[in-house]
């Protein structure tokens, strides 16, 4: 139960969902565990579920707050050996709704945001010879309509996952993915925007159509996230899993 004695853990978007399951499941083997978001009380209350776990607010689309994250998981806990890539933006925007601004805040979030801070972080994980697992979907590598450029955005993060694992393997480290399908996390009424009713609609049809017939739990991914980590998955590189109880492939 102590695979992560001495481990460090960055895990981004933290304090909630999929991100939350995944910090604490790393302090609970013994990992110290820094976590990131935006709403300072979310991030206290998450913080407070484990003495292993800080918290610090920072904002994945903000280029600045990669240094300052990893420079507070140095500064806390002496070291960074894991990163998880799990904040993530999405909107429901089809094609004709679409602006610059819009397309840019989601890629800034699901690409720009990995990009920088995995960068940040690179020094310590080469040090460590250390790992980085970042948060896909279903939807990058499975065509849904509405939500092109999300989907686009995590298809982006899959082939940097793809691509990382090749550059960064002469440093030992490794880089993986899951891709989460329809999780019991927040996201429809929160990242997207929707209303109670219109998240409740939406639910039902991803149940109807997930194959095991009903939509995750923040734990299902989390405990994946976890596995690509641990020191006994040393010879697994440049994957993406998808956790989604069937959806992709249907």
């Amino acid at each position: 139960m102590n695979d992560f004695n001495g481990k460090v853990v960055i895990v981004t978007g933290g304090s909630s969902g999929i991100g939350r399951a995944a910090a604490l499941s790393f302090a609970g083997k013994g990992a110290k565990v820094v976590i990131t978001g935006r709403r300072a009380q979310a991030l206290k209350e998450a913080a407070g579920d484990n003495p292993n776990i800080a918290g610090i607010v920072a904002d994945a689309a903000r280029p600045e707050d990669a240094a300052r994250t990893v420079a507070k998981a140095a500064e806390t806990w002496g070291r960074v050996d894991i990163l998880v890539n799990n904040a993530g933006a999405g909107a429901i925007l089809p094609l004709a709704d679409a602006s610059a601004d819009r397309i840019g805040q989601i890629l800034a979030v699901n690409v720009i945001g990995p990009s920088l801070l995995s960068a940040a972080a690179l020094p310590h994980l080469i040090a460590a010879k250390g790992a980085i697992i970042n948060v896909s979907s279903t939807f990058g590598h499975k065509a849904v309509a509405g939500l092109g450029h999300y989907a686009a955005s995590k298809a982006a993060l899959e082939h940097l996952t793809r691509c990382w694992a090749l550059e960064l393997a002469p440093h030992g480290i490794r880089v993986n993915a899951v891709a989460a399908g329809p999780t019991e996390s927040g996201a429809l009424t929160g990242m997207m925007g929707l209303s109670r009713r219109q998240a409740a609609e939406i639910e039902a049809q991803e149940r109807a159509q997930i194959p095991l017939k009903r939509r995750g739990k923040p734990g299902d991914v989390a405990r994946w996230i976890v596995q690509f980590a641990d020191p006994g998955a040393d010879w697994v590189t440049g994957q993406v899993i998808a956790i989604d109880g069937g959806l992709a492939v249907t």
